[in-house]
């Protein structure tokens, strides 16, 4: 039996693995289908992470953290944790594969994935010039045109990014206001190659057999629809949380929730579970910086030792 099973391999889930192991579990295994790192490895440019004085790429910064990890003993299974049950005090994990483990704590640090914004012809040509990873896909537009969809900080962040190697980027809100720090805001502006389109929606994007050609915007104020030909548009409207490990055979949750899906926690990282832990940006009220998950974590698993005994 597991001491500590710890689902998720974000900045949340390794820095709980390294204080689990180096505080003196002897018996901890995250599971993460990919290479550990998280949705932090997509970002373009890290500069605000405490100790890191060059601005990084998400991958260069998350690049040592698992070794470091394993060096105390934190184990990796490449698995997808498909459902997580409880019954006198042993939770049991069911994996892909149909195996079944148990421990006698549990940490959901899943994080969250990119929502769709549901305009007509997201879905239809996502990954055909609609993308949701600027890092990953913004060098196919080199000196091209591009749209950004969002108002938040990975909006703005993105679109500097990508005002970089393309020769314009169209900045799409539904409002004249941003929700993003005001140093972000500055750096946005600063751009010569940026072209805020404000207070107006997304009717569409439209493309061909090739893929995107452009998107069709519509202005809040006069109602006028704006075409902007474009062949590649990055929607950055927010995330989804992901918890459908904890759901249960009635459609029941493991576990407190908010409206959103968040899990509740206390300052603990305690859910209303005996044993069960949440930590990262799945959690309620996360800040959704690493720095916030990574502390998460430290604190998440100081509390598991503790809990443990």
């Amino acid at each position: 039996m597991l001491d500590l099973a710890i689902i998720g391999g974000g900045p949340a889930g390794l820095t709980a693995g390294l204080y689990a192991t180096r505080g003196g579990l002897n018996n901890v295994t995250m599971f993460e289908m990919g290479m550990p790192g998280g949705q932090i490895t997509t970002s373009s440019e890290i500069e605000n992470y405490p100790g890191q004085k060059e601005v990084v790429t998400g991958m260069a910064l998350m690049e040592d953290w698992p070794e470091q990890c394993k060096r105390f003993g934190l184990k990796h299974e490449m698995n997808q944790v498909m459902s997580v049950t409880k019954k006198d005090e042993v939770f049991t994990l069911t994996t892909a594969d149909g195996k079944t483990q148990e421990a006698k704590t549990v940490l959901l640090a899943t994080g969250s994935v990119p929502r769709r914004a549901g305009f007509k012809g997201e879905d239809k040509l996502f990954g055909r010039g609609v993308s949701t990873c600027a890092t990953c896909d913004g060098f196919f537009y080199k000196g091209k045109e591009v749209a950004v969809i969002g108002g938040g900080d990975t909006a703005l962040e993105e679109a500097v990014y990508l005002s970089k190697m393309c020769s314009k980027v169209y900045l799409v809100h539904r409002r004249d206001t941003y929700r993003a720090a005001p140093s972000t805001i500055e750096h946005m502006k600063n751009a010569d190659n940026i072209e805020e389109v404000t207070n107006c929606d997304i009717e569409e994007v439209y493309g061909d057999n090739m893929g995107v050609t452009g998107l069709k915007v519509k202005s809040k104020i006069s109602g006028d629809i704006r075409d902007i030909p474009v062949p590649g548009v990055f929607v950055f409207v927010g995330r989804d949380v992901l918890n459908d490990s904890l759901k249960q055979e009635d459609g029941s949750f493991l576990c407190e929730t908010n409206k959103a899906g968040e899990i509740v926690v206390d300052l603990r990282m305690r859910t209303n579970v005996a044993g069960l832990y949440a930590a990262g940006d799945v959690r309620i009220e996360a800040s959704k910086q690493v720095v916030c998950a990574a502390g998460d974590g430290a604190t998440a698993a100081v509390n598991i030792i503790e809990y443990i005994g």
